[in-house]
């Protein structure tokens, strides 16, 4: 188990990239802080995230085409690190870098992170750049030309050796020094493009785990994108804090659905510091950086679906939405005190039953002995969802059901039941 102890619950947080793509900047970013901090933050809302392309000159310009515009112009810095476009990240001007932006966020009683790809930029490799701390090697001579990511043109991979590390050991004590809180390392996680080798980036994790440690800061580490390899899990929890168990998951029912299989699998991985990660939570307004701003396609049912499972499973919660026109419906859903007190490693999650029409999950505190049961309607229409009392086997005589997104409270049955909508859920915390 990875034992830095930098994430002792599943981290919660935002990140731009549902509603912004790779377009957000400075400003955006500051709104979105000053939002979860007057509101969100008391709840456990800490982490704010620049997602992927901060680097990039003219990202978003030629989305009708590219969502990644090929050998467009990098910000980078001689040593062959990335820095943020100073046309929309005005404070790092003058080599700042994310500095500047990160105390922002800091001042606000927040934690700041920041997207990277795996691997060191294919421009520096061309252009024979300099690594820092290391005299006679370029980035040409520890970039593997053959290692691609499939979907982003801007990086080759690293090679396994010291050469390598160094590169890592550099970009990591830059992000230290700028007061980064947060890694998410793309095409990392499953490298998809390989199929003979799905985890062809597992050096490079370790790389990254050593350079953290190496750094003395406490940086979260998370692995994108998914599914994430059941029979690599033991890598995952050693090198990582969180690692992604699906693809990009979005507003749509039929990922939704399937997150329960994919939480099957991995609910027994759920531990302090490690956390299977079910992907942000595509609620309130998404879409405007890929040129279609909507609201989330998700009913109300299905939101509440999806943040039950996430916390009681033991997801991390990175939040999608532009919180600045956040509706109070969606921010409720994200304050609901009781629901999000399921959201520890304390609390292990079973999943007991799951066919196509439901799901049944229950999780018990180990150190509080609080115990819960939710019970899920899978199919599209509304249905009665039952489960005896003796087969949560939960070994505590249940008085009362408190259920907690109404608060409703109801004397203890032989059998539990309700009438749900399509989608819909119902959690309780036995007393």
């Amino acid at each position: 188990m990875n034992k830095n102890k930098f994430a002792k619950t599943p981290p919660m947080g935002w990140n731009s990239y549902d509603y912004y793509d790779t377009t957000v900047n400075e400003e955006q970013i500051k709104a979105n802080a000053d939002y979860m901090a007057k509101n969100l933050k008391k709840y456990g809302w800490e982490y704010i995230v620049v997602d992927i392309q901060w680097y990039a000159h003219g990202a978003g310009t030629q989305r009708d085409k590219f969502q990644y515009i090929p050998f467009s112009k990098l910000e980078m810095d001689e040593y062959s690190r990335l820095l943020p476009d100073p046309n929309r990240f005005s404070s790092s001007a003058d080599g700042k870098g994310f500095g500047p932006l990160a105390e922002y966020v800091h001042n606000l009683g927040l934690k700041f992170g920041i997207h990277i790809m795996r691997g060191i930029p294919r421009i520096a490799a061309h252009n024979h750049c300099k690594v820092k701390g290391l005299e006679g090697i370029t980035a040409a001579d520890i970039a593997n030309p053959s290692s691609i990511c499939g979907w982003n043109p801007d990086m080759y991979g690293v090679t396994n050796t010291p050469e390598g590390q160094a590169y890592y050991d550099s970009i990591i004590d830059l992000y230290a020094s700028w007061g980064v809180d947060f890694i998410k390392c793309d095409d990392i996680c499953n490298t998809n493009m390989y199929h003979q080798n799905f985890y062809s980036g597992k050096h490079e994790i370790e790389m990254l785990a050593k350079a953290i440690k190496k750094s003395g800061r406490e940086i979260v580490l998370s692995l994108s994108p998914g599914p994430a390899l059941i029979d690599k899990a033991w890598h995952y929890e050693t090198y990582a804090n969180m690692w992604r168990i699906t693809d990009d998951f979005w507003d749509n029912w039929r990922l939704l659905k399937d997150m329960f299989h994919r939480c099957e699998l991995w609910q027994s991985h759920v531990a302090e510091g490690c956390y299977p990660d079910c992907d942000m939570l595509p609620l309130g307004y998404l879409g405007k950086g890929f040129g279609h701003e909507r609201t989330t396609n998700f009913t109300k049912d299905e939101q509440r679906t999806m943040m039950t499972l996430w916390c009681l499973f033991g997801s991390p919660l990175m939040l999608g939405a532009e919180m600045t026109k956040m509706d109070d419906w969606t921010l409720s859903l994200l304050t609901n005190e009781e629901v999000l007190k399921m959201l520890t490693p304390d609390c292990r999650p079973r999943q007991i039953c799951l066919d196509d029409k439901k799901a049944i999950w229950t999780g018990i505190n180990d150190k509080t002995g609080d115990a819960y049961v939710a019970l899920f309607n899978l199919s599209d229409e509304e249905a009665e969802i039952s489960v005896k009392a003796k087969d949560l086997h939960i070994n505590k005589n249940i008085g009362q059901l408190v259920e907690l997104w109404n608060k409703d409270m109801q004397k203890a049955e032989e059998v539990i039941s309700k009438k749900l909508p399509a989608h819909g859920c119902v959690v309780y915390k036995l007393m």
